[in-house]
């Protein structure tokens, strides 16, 4: 067999080239291409199965990225002297390519689709998670699987004011601003961001800046897909007959309108709804089981359309709240008598438990990644057992979820912590999420900040976060504060902003729609600063302000000076 011929596709994006090659490399799946910026290269490969997965209500997606250290030229420091599970890093960068991607996917489609990707060069220059993400793109465009991109992926840092794309690690570090954002050519669908404080309108213009600055990308997918791209495939789609949506709309609207209505709590909506679908299914499928999930489905469909029907003409929320209500916050330091702190954070039926411990700077976490950091001093884990849904599952480690959520609140703290030569010490913050429904992430920066104060840490100023929601049909929005699981679930965009009194730490948005305008971002940033100066204030009132203690940190301490409650 001769040597294939790679074809090579270039987008000239920040002034320089990304390179998308395909036609060389893992011939037989689905679509496979590498991606390289500067000497930093990614392989991803896109394939799905024959058939269609049996007996699932969802669509199977997975993306998966592997480090490999050989591409720095490094040799892994385990004893195994292999890669073992994957790195937080690689986790996140997993997440960041899957989350713009899987809007995209016909709905209804349920044959198996997994992505992966690994690193073949890092040139400690050139981050390679803005690159996965378009790999996953481009192998998926290249590939016989039907979806509906191309997306493009850019990280948008601010250096002297001034917006910089794709910056390097070096240029990062002088950044007020690492802003990475996915999107279509119409659309923003992801964005991911860490700032420094940064005004809600700088981030605004950022945002339309990255939009803009991804163009290029789409332009060369598009043009690789058209030359060398395989013919997309058919697959069966699964859809909801719409006569039955209607039958059970009309016996069913009612009885859950009267369910909203009454004053619940999260079990008991799910226990009543719950027994309504149940009681469908007895009446209209019976004992055929294929029946079941048609029914099931329907059922879903009609339940979100009320809710979401409630909210647009009538502003009611499921609990009853007002669009930017927020939910009844209680606050509570110095839980534990031995933790060097500790911040209890609760809004409505979501409470998180934070706990911090300092140690010396030689404790701080040694990082063997593809990254030129070394070290962090500074670390955030986030636990999400079965019991803060009131659900029993085994315990299996951290899920992805869990990660990311971590992730997410250690970068909104970030900013605040004081530097090592001010404060020469490592500290761990952990979040145990008691009871959740509704945006455990940013109780757990919340209950960070609680916990830092009352360990003593100089912060330079506390932190709050918020997750906002939004429903939209046509030209017709409700931004929502505060949203609960089924808002979140319903919801067609989802957005959590962290930050201090001056502006935003950390953001984090996935968008179901298209269509979301500046004026929507700029209004529901608007929103969200004005919950978040709420919170802080209910935080305040608990403990003013970082417990300075006569002791060293690391010894530990049984008097508090604040007053708990």
């Amino acid at each position: 067999m001769n040597k294939p011929e790679a074809k090579q596709y270039t987008a000239i994006v920040g002034g320089r080239p990304i390179i998308f090659e395909t036609g060389k490399l893992a011939g037989q799946a689905g679509g496979a291409v590498t991606v390289r910026l500067g000497d930093s290269v990614i392989f991803a490969a896109a394939t799905m199965s024959d058939k269609p997965k049996e007996d699932v209500d969802f669509f199977p997606l997975t993306v998966e990225y592997e480090e490999r250290l050989y591409a720095g030229g490094r040799i892994p420091g385990s004893f195994f002297r292999r890669e073992g599970k994957p790195s937080e890093e690689a986790i996140l960068i997993a997440r960041l390519s899957d989350r713009p991607i899987r809007p995209l996917f016909p709905k209804g489609m349920r044959n198996e689709v997994q992505i992966i990707m690994f690193s073949i060069s890092a040139d400690m220059e050139n981050p390679l998670d803005i690159l996965a993400v378009n790999a996953a793109s481009a192998a998926l465009m290249v590939s016989d699987i039907p979806w509906g991109g191309p997306i493009g992926a850019v990280r948008i840092g601010r250096i002297d004011g001034q917006f910089v794309v794709n910056p390097t690690f070096e240029q990062k570090e002088k950044s007020d601003l690492d802003l990475r954002i996915a999107g279509t050519r119409e659309a923003i669908l992801m964005v991911e961001a860490g700032a420094n404080e940064v005004p809600e309108e700088v981030i605004v213009e950022a945002l339309a800046f990255g939009h803009q600055a991804l163009q290029p990308l789409i332009d060369a997918q598009l043009q690789m897909a058209a030359e060398v791209g395989k013919p997309k495939r058919e697959v069966p789609i699964f859809e909801v007959d719409p006569a039955l949506v209607e039958t059970i709309r009309e016996r069913v609207t009612e009885q859950i309108e009267a369910l909203l209505e009454a004053p619940h709590t999260k079990a008991e909506l799910n226990d009543a709804i719950d027994a309504l679908e149940e009681s469908l299914v007895a009446e209209l499928a019976g004992e055929d089981a294929t029946q079941t999930r048609a029914v099931k489905e329907a059922f879903t469909e009609v339940y979100r359309a009320i809710v979401r029907r409630r909210i647009l003409e009538k502003g009611i929320r499921p609990d009853g709240r007002k669009p930017d209500e927020i939910r009844p916050i209680w606050c509570e330091v110095g839980i534990s008598p031995r933790a060097h702190g500790s911040g209890l954070f609760t809004r409505g039926e979501t409470q998180v438990l934070t706990l911090a411990t300092l140690g010396t700077p030689r404790e701080a976490q040694e990082l063997d990644s593809l990254e030129p950091i070394e070290t962090k001093r500074y670390m955030h884990h986030y636990n999400f057992p079965p019991y803060s849904t009131g659900e029993v599952k085994p315990l299996r480690g951290q899920s992805r979820r869990e990660i990311g959520h971590g992730a997410l609140a250690e970068r909104a703290l970030l900013p605040v912590i004081p530097p090592e030569e001010e404060f020469p010490y490592t500290l761990r913050l952990v979040s145990e999420v008691l009871s959740s429904n509704g945006s455990t992430s940013m109780a757990s920066v919340c209950g960070s900040t609680l916990a830092l104060m009352d360990s003593g840490v100089p912060i330079k100023a506390p932190v709050a976060g918020i997750a906002m929601g939004l429903i939209k049909e046509g030209d017709t929005y409700q931004i929502l504060t505060d949203i609960q699981g089924l808002e979140d679930h319903l919801g067609d965009m989802d957005f959590k902003v962290a930050g201090t009194a001056q502006g935003i730490t950390a953001l984090q948005m996935d968008i179901k729609i298209k269509g979301i305008t500046p004026e929507l971002m700029r209004e529901a940033l608007e929103q969200a600063r004005q919950a978040r100066l709420f919170i802080l204030d209910e935080m305040l009132k608990v403990i003013s302000r970082s417990t300075a203690r006569t002791e060293t940190p690391c010894t530990p301490h049984h008097h508090h000076q604040s007053p708990g409650g």
